[in-house]
């Protein structure tokens, strides 16, 4: 049986201001509708990517900002950091976990810049939307046998 994550709900607070951020970090608009109960539905996608992300008025229940640690992976990660700042996000510095391994919780364990030995798995910066949903940009130059 395949089991492919296609989408992710963000809860956000104004769903305009969200969709005209996630347009201009270059995110495709793949819907954006409405039904007669009140429900709508904003979806868009990241270059490259298969999953989606949703976000509307009536779609969760989960606070504005509450989603951590959403992962884009990156060939270049500091071209990827340089456009997203281009296209108006305020994305952190570079930076690695001091034992090479990504710390879910706080900033405590960040070294910063890249990590020194490796290519794939342990460099990241991050960005967060309007609300506060964090995403982590990883460079993944090679990837672990099996992804």
């Amino acid at each position: 049986m395949e089991l492919k994550l296609e989408v992710v709900v963000l809860p956000v607070s104004d769903v305009d201001r969200a969709k005209a951020f996630y347009e201009g970090l270059g995110w495709r608009h793949d819907a954006d509708f409405s039904t007669e109960r009140g429900l709508r539905v904003v979806q868009l996608t990241p270059p490259g990517s298969p999953a989606s992300i949703i976000f509307g008025e009536h779609l969760t229940d989960a606070a504005p900002g509450s989603v951590r640690g959403l992962h884009l992976i990156v060939t270049d990660l500091a071209a990827a950091r340089a456009e997203l700042i281009e296209r108006g996000a305020d994305v952190s510095e570079i930076w690695h976990d001091e034992d090479g391994v990504f710390h879910w919780a706080g900033t405590a364990h960040r070294v910063s810049g890249p990590h020194p030995e490796h290519d794939s798995y342990a460099s990241f910066a991050s960005f967060a939307d309007p609300d506060g949903n964090e995403w982590v940009l990883q460079q993944v130059v090679n990837r672990l046998p099996g992804r």
